[in-house]
């Protein structure tokens, strides 16, 4: 067994494109979540408000919730290679617009190319991202199947989704601790990422599809929603991690508790951003292990519940170890639920709905992300930073009593697949 698990990681190793696009993704998303620490920490300085840290998870969610059907249906018609690069080199220049922003002393020949360093730019950088993002998801996610044989797409799944959260978490740490040399350097960074990204995709062979798509209608760009509509299981595992993101979610709030109530500084915001990852980084490896194959309907409720306690516990912590072990442990209770949920999503769409309906489910987890953190925002100007997460902890808890009772059939359910 050990011999061919070796050969078969081997084999997916030989395979040039699939390499390419790993390394590509875990350039570009390092640099993402770099940028995002930056974009959310400057937002904290100049204006001092929840409210604009809020503002700009909502910025960035209102454009990705109106072009994520349509950018699904130009992913199906474009060279995806080519969708994904064209967002690393939109990441680039933005990056690059905000060194300009971001030095103290440009120099006057060059004054007048950059703009200031405002509540504004970051705001309209919050929308480029949200934009950006809508395009780069579906064509991304597309990508892998078309890179390796069928035999060898489990293992370059799990490996693609391992380098997401090894970005995920080494992203934030060391955008935190680069902003030690100046908030310039981190988008110089950024910048740098993205270029190496930009063109390991232009170079990566990726074959080209060769069957005519689909025509496009109102019903066939909609029919995803109306499929997980009328399937309650659906709808309740989906609906369940929306509420759970969209109410018990802190990240929008972590320079706040960074700067104000834990004083760890930049460098303590990145650790912070990367706590959750980490989490889920080890629940992912435990659950590749020993996956979830019974009472699947109550460990989903359940994991909303320790989501639930370790926001509660984050709230109210002062110590710096113990918020980084409450996010640590929200994360892997997240895990747990993103597992189960997203195999079941698959286990009961058929393959003809499969994408349509991937993409209802990347607007649920837009929502419960972006809006989240804006609603973390409002509702930290009316209670302050703990005030808000501790409610928001409070209502993951009842969100969950609720769904137990409105989608019996989701809560129940047993096996993954019904006999």
């Amino acid at each position: 067994m050990t011999t061919h698990v070796a050969d078969t990681f081997s084999d997916l190793l030989r395979q040039r494109a699939f390499v390419r696009v790993w390394l590509a993704r875990l350039f570009g998303t390092t640099a993402n979540q770099m940028l995002m620490v930056a974009l959310a920490w400057q937002m904290y300085e100049i204006t001092g408000s929840a409210w604009d840290l809020g503002l700009v998870g909502l910025y960035q969610f209102v454009p990705a919730l109106l072009l994520t059907l349509p950018a699904g249906h130009v992913a199906d018609r474009v060279h995806r290679p080519y969708i994904v690069a064209l967002c690393y080199l939109s990441q680039l220049l933005l990056a690059a617009v905000l060194v300009g922003a971001s030095l103290k002393t440009t120099p006057v020949e060059l004054a007048g190319w950059f703009p200031a360093l405002t509540r504004e730019l970051l705001l309209a950088a919050s929308v480029v991202i949200g934009c950006v993002r809508a395009f780069q998801m579906p064509a991304q996610q597309a990508l892998t199947p078309m890179l390796v044989p069928a035999a060898l797409l489990p293992r370059a799944t799990a490996m693609s989704a391992a380098g997401i959260q090894g970005a995920v978490v080494g992203g934030p740490a060391l955008g935190g601790l680069i902003f030690a040399l100046g908030d310039s350097a981190v988008y110089g960074v950024c910048a740098g990422f993205m270029a190496v990204a930009l063109v390991l995709m232009l170079t990566s062979p990726v074959p080209r599809l060769t069957r005519e798509a689909e025509p496009v209608t109102l019903q066939t760009v909609f029919a995803g929603i109306t499929f997980v509509w009328q399937r309650k299981l659906l709808l309740g595992a989906l609906s369940l991690d929306l509420m759970a993101g969209l109410l018990g979610g802190a990240t929008a709030l972590l320079p706040i508790f960074a700067k104000d109530i834990l004083q760890v500084g930049p460098l303590g915001l990145g650790i912070l951003r990367s706590s959750p990852a980490v989490g889920a980084l080890i629940m992912s490896l435990l659950l590749a292990r020993w996956p979830p194959t019974r009472q699947v309907g109550p460990k989903l409720i359940w994991a909303v519940v320790a989501y639930g306690l370790c926001m509660l516990a984050f709230a109210f912590s002062t110590l710096f170890w113990l918020s980084l072990l409450a996010l640590a442990l929200s994360g892997a209770a997240d895990m747990v639920n993103v597992v189960i949920r997203q195999t079941l999503v698959q286990l009961e769409t058929p393959d003809h709905m499969r994408g349509r309906v991937s993409a209802v489910n990347s607007i649920f987890i837009g929502a419960s992300n972006q809006l989240g953190e804006f609603e973390s925002g409002v509702t930290a100007a009316w209670w302050g930073a703990i005030g808000s997460v501790a409610v928001g902890g409070v209502a993951t808890l009842a969100i969950a009593a609720l769904w137990w009772k409105w989608f019996p059939q989701m809560a129940r359910r047993d096996r993954m697949r019904n006999p």
